[in-house]
This record gives structure tokens, C-alpha cells and sequence, in this order.
């Protein structure tokens, strides 16, 4: 199947696949290859990039334990490096594909990734990590199914369907408003003509075939760069069942707020009658509605014994204008189901998270953009972060002076806010509580790579001890991906079992790109080889390290320049 994209709008893609997995073979073997190509979906040409000429990148499936080799093609005329947030990268964060632990990859070589998807399941997705690529494509879904003996806790779906959501602006270093995107795409095509003014004549949809009586396994991720995207199928209930790697207590919804870079799974069963067709939806939240109205995306889900088109207005969103607590309570409804196995034999409950004393407190505070050396800014806790030249790891294991600070503050700084290279000293087997408190006035998603954590809490207002009451301590879902709404703080707890360096961001890629993120790095003192791997033999060299890049390195990451 071949898909199209388009880098100035909000992107929803659907793709339907029978239940692809490689049980049994311990390596799975890929190969992506990053191109700029041409796509038209809302009539206006523009550049894209594309995975082996797909726009969106194909959906990567594999196994739980399956080690995994990706060979990356870079045919950009700019370096790349791949991502993949949620997959924990155990003891390896040499693959973890962002510029605090990898060297890029330059304009015309290839590259391998080499992980095991070690003890998880569930949905995810890749992209590159550079700058502003992920605004012009290059991300794909990545499916990590469990082994035959796991049970799932719901019976076996009859397909699945992934989708993705991506929101792709300009002018972000210029620190200017984002303001619409130029569309919603569904599938890499724009929306169903429900609306003849709003919608123009000659954009091609997408249309979703199932079969009466099936119940399909959807999975959504929005991997937009700032939009939050309210999800709904009209007149079908969406069975909640995992997030982000995690199985969730199983709740019915009418529809639900995906944030920038969160994944869900539901169950959808076709149980209604096939008069007509149906709409999918994916509309802006937080956003002044009657504005967004042209930017909906639609696309048709089509009932093989379909009697008619779909017709008549959409399906409603949340109507919470007036209400800034639903979204919040929509968040705090989610839960892990304790039951259920995930990726081992032991139920997810198995983890008393909330028996466990916290070893250490850090709250990032989220501000709007500041000006720092005349240029627009993003902190966190006063600090911009800017990229070490030689990857943080690499500058270890090299004995660099200067990469990078070990001072990274546990609360806000007083002074005037700074440009650093400020990272986390984490101490490894600590229990650490981590404070979101986004005083800025957008909605942002906070991501830590290496990790889920447990979503403890969320509420408006600022944080205090005091809010540590509110905590759940029982069944809150682990993630990896939690929405700090403006004006708010979330809570979360993380185990710190990952030796590493592992980055810590908020997924809105214009505060990301500008600075609000820091890495956290976590040493092993007693390091024998059992809880971090060794340098990569194929690894890139950058920064200070540069002139070691050798004949050898060279040969394997194969130039292409000629082919």
C-alpha cells in the first residue's frame, strides 16, 4: 500500500493488516530508506520525506524478545537519526536514536540499529529526531505483539487497524505562533467532502472496509508535533485496552484526547447496521472550534454490505468549553488492568509501586518562551538545554571534559534563565518522583526515553506536598507519555532499573527544538558488563571524537555517494 503525506497540516493514517508477527525467529530484519519525494494530498505540492517511498513510513512488527536490526538509508541531503520512543532499549541506550546519545547519520550513508524489544508489548512508533524532520514525515507505527504464551486479556481480534496523527507546521526557530495546520489527512488523503464548503471538490479520502459482526484491535498514535486530536468513530464505542505498552482496566469510550506522542489501543466491534457508511474524526482540541472547523479530519468506515455514504453532520466532539476538567478526568479514568499478564507470566500488578519510598524529587517547571542571548527560548526550570557536541555516553567512555554538567536542578532556578548542557545525575536502583508543573500556556506532553512510568497524578493549580494526597498508589497506568495540561502539574514515579542516558522532553517539537528537554544519566558503579552494553562496534563518531571516525567505521556504515 502506498501512502502520501503533505507537511503543513494535521495527519491522521489508517492502515488495515492481518495480524503480522515473526514468532518463533529470534532476529527480525528491516530496512528503511529516507528519501524526499513529492506529494500532493491537499492539492498543493510539497516535499516529504518518505520511508522506502511510502509517506507514512510502513508499520514494523515484531515479537516480544525479538532482537531487532533496522538498516537505515539516509538519502536526505541533511543528517538523520531515528527514534523510538517507548521502546525501552534495555541496557543500550547506544540505539537510542536522539542527539545526547547517537552521532547522526550523514547525508548519504547507511546505518544499523541493532536492540532487543526485551519484556514489552504494545504500540508505538518511530521518526526521526533531528530538528524539525518529524514536521515533513519519516515515522511509521512499530508493533511489538506478545509471544502465543502470554494470554492476551481480551479475545483475539478479527484485524487490526493502526493509525497515526501528525501535525506538521513552518517558521518554528522564528518563535512564532504555530497557528493551523493547513489540514487533517487521514491515510495520507485529505477529508471526506461531508461539508461542500468547507471541504473542496477533488481530495481523494480514505475509506476503511471491515465486516459486519468483527471486532477490530485499533491502534492510535499521535505523533503531531503540538495538536491534540479528539478520536471518535460515529455511533461505535472504542473498548480501551493498552497504552503505550501497558494493558488498561477495559472502559468504554465515545471518544477520547490523544496528546502529541501518545498511543492507544481499542477494541471496535462493527455491531451497527449498514444503512450507510460512517465517519472517522479527528478534530483540534483546546483550539477556538469555529476556526478549526475547516482543519477536521474524515475519512469513511465502510461496512461491506454498505447500504449508502455517509451523510449529514459529524459525529460531536467533547463540548467542554466551558469545562477544563473533563479532558483532566477523561486522563485520571485510565488505569492498568493489575490482572493481566503483559509481556511475562507475572500479572502487571505484581509492581507495589506505591509501597516503595522515593529516593529523590525533581520538578521541571514549564514556562512560555523566554528570550535568551536575543533568541526565543524553551526551559525547563530555567535552563535551555543545547545539544553536547560528543553524545553524553560516548564523552564517558572517551574521558571528554567539558560535554556535558552532572547539575541539572531539582526545582526552578531563581536567577535569570541560561542556555547549559545540564543533565540528571540519576542514581541507578533509585525510586525517583517527578513533578511536571507546566506554567506556560499550552498543552504539552512530557516523554522520558528508557521508561514507563507510573501516572500518579494530575490537577490544576500548582504543585505542593500537600498534593501528594491525591496520589494513586494502587492501579495508575504506566506510560510513557503524560499530557501536563496549562496552568497544571502531573505526577509520575519512575524505578530506575535502565543504565544509561536517557532523554527527557516535552513532544511539542517547537519546545522541544528550542530547548525544553535534559537528558538523565544513570551510571552503574559496580558496572561488570551485566547492566550496560559496550560501545557499538559500528558507532559514530562526532564532536571532540570526530577524527576516530576510521576507515573501518566507514566501510560499514557503506557510503552511498555514486550508487
Amino acid at each position: 500500500m502506498e501512502f502520501i503525506g503533505y507537511p503543513t497540516w494535521a495527519l491522521v493514517y489508517i492502515v488495515l493488516f492481518s495480524g503480522l508477527c515473526f514468532a518463533g525467529d529470534p532476529f527480525v530484519n528491516f530496512e528503511l530508506i529516507y528519501s524526499f519525494i513529492t506529494a500532493s494530498p491537499l492539492g498543493v505540492p510539497q516535499q516529504v520525506i518518505a520511508v522506502n517511498g511510502n509517506f507514512p513510513g510502513h508499520p514494523l512488527n515484531v515479537t516480544t524478545n525479538n532482537n531487532v536490526v533496522v538498516n537505515v538509508t539516509n538519502k536526505l541531503d541533511e543528517e538523520l537519526l531515528i527514534t523510538w520512543p517507548g521502546i525501552q532499549m534495555r541496557r543500550n541506550s547506544w540505539q537510542d536514536g536522539v542527539r545526547g546519545t547517537n552521532c547522526p547519520i550523514p547525508a548519504g550513508w547507511k546505518w544499523d540499529y541493532q536492540f532487543q524489544v526485551k519484556d514489552q508489548i504494545g504500540s508505538f512508533f518511530y521518526f526521526p529526531s533531528l530538528n524539525f524532520q518529524r514536521a515533513a514525515g519519516g515515522f511509521g507505527s512499530f508493533i511489538i505483539t506478545n509471544r502465543p504464551v502470554i494470554s492476551l486479556p481480551f479475545a483475539a481480534p478479527d484485524g487490526d487497524i493502526i493509525l497515526l496523527i501528525e501535525a506538521l507546521r513552518q517558521t518554528l526557530d522564528a518563535g512564532k505562533d504555530l497557528g493551523m495546520p493547513d489540514g487533517v489527512l487521514i491515510n495520507g488523503k485529505g477529508p471526506y467532502r461531508y461539508n461542500t464548503t468547507l471541504v473542496p471538490d477533488g481530495i481523494e479520502h480514505e475509506t476503511i472496509l471491515v465486516q459486519p459482526g468483527k471486532t477490530y484491535r485499533v491502534r492510535v498514535h499521535n505523533v503531531g508535533i503540538s495538536t491534540s486530536l479528539n478520536f471518535r468513530i460515529q455511533n461505535h464505542n472504542m473498548l480501551l485496552v493498552e497504552t503505550e505498552g501497558h494493558y488498561t482496566s477495559q472502559q468504554n469510550y465515545s471518544n477520547l484526547d490523544i496528546h502529541v506522542g501518545q498511543s492507544y489501543t481499542f477494541l471496535v466491534t462493527m455491531d451497527q447496521n449498514a444503512s450507510t457508511d460512517y465517519y472517522i474524526v479527528a478534530s483540534a482540541r483546546f483550539v477556538n472550534e469555529s476556526l478549526w472547523e475547516r482543519v477536521i479530519g474524515v475519512a469513511v468506515l465502510h461496512y461491506s454490505n454498505s447500504k449508502g455514504a455517509a451523510s449529514g453532520p459529524l459525529p460531536p466532539g467533547p463540548n467542554d468549553f466551558y469545562d477544563k476538567t473533563f479532558s483532566m478526568n477523561q486522563a485520571r479514568s485510565i488505569r492498568q488492568n493489575l490482572s493481566a499478564s503483559g509481556a511475562r507470566p507475572n500479572p502487571q500488578g505484581s509492581f507495589h509501586y506505591g509501597s516503595i519510598n522515593v529516593t529523590d524529587t525533581y520538578l521541571l517547571r514549564s514556562m512560555p518562551l523566554v528570550t535568551i542571548n536575543n533568541t526565543l527560548r524553551a526551559t525547563f526550570n530555567g535552563i535551555s538545554f543545547v545539544n553536547p557536541e560528543t553524545p553524553i555516553r560516548l564523552a564517558d567512555n572517551h574521558t571528554v571534559k567539558g560535554a556535558y554538567k552532572l547539575d541539572f536542578p531539582k526545582k526552578p532556578l531563581t536567577g535569570a534563565p541560561k542556555l547549559d548542557i545540564s543533565v540528571i545525575n540519576g542514581t541507578y536502583k533509585g525510586f525517583i518522583e517527578v513533578i511536571l508543573q507546566n506554567n506556560d500556556t499550552i498543552m504539552q506532553s512530557f516523554h522520558m526515553d528508557g521508561y514507563s512510568f507510573f501516572l500518579v497524578g494530575m490537577d490544576y493549580g500548582n504543585w505542593t506536598e500537600n498534593s501528594r494526597g491525591t496520589y494513586n498508589k494502587w492501579d495508575a497506568i504506566a506510560r510513557c507519555t503524560a499530557q501536563v495540561f496549562p496552568g497544571a502539574w502531573t505526577a509520575v514515579l519512575i524505578s530506575l532499573d535502565n543504565v544509561g542516558v536517557w532523554n527527557l522532553r516535552v513532544e511539542n517539537l517547537d519546545r522541544w527544538y528550542l530547548g525544553q528537554e535534559t537528558y538523565m544519566r544513570i551510571v552503574n558503579p559496580e558496572e561488570n558488563g551485566e547492566t550496560e552494553f559496550p560501545v557499538p562496534s559500528n558507532v559514530l563518531f562526532c564532536g571532540a571524537l570526530k577524527n576516530l571516525q576510521n576507515t573501518v567505521v566507514r566501510l560499514q556504515c557503506r557510503s552511498l555517494v555514486g550508487n
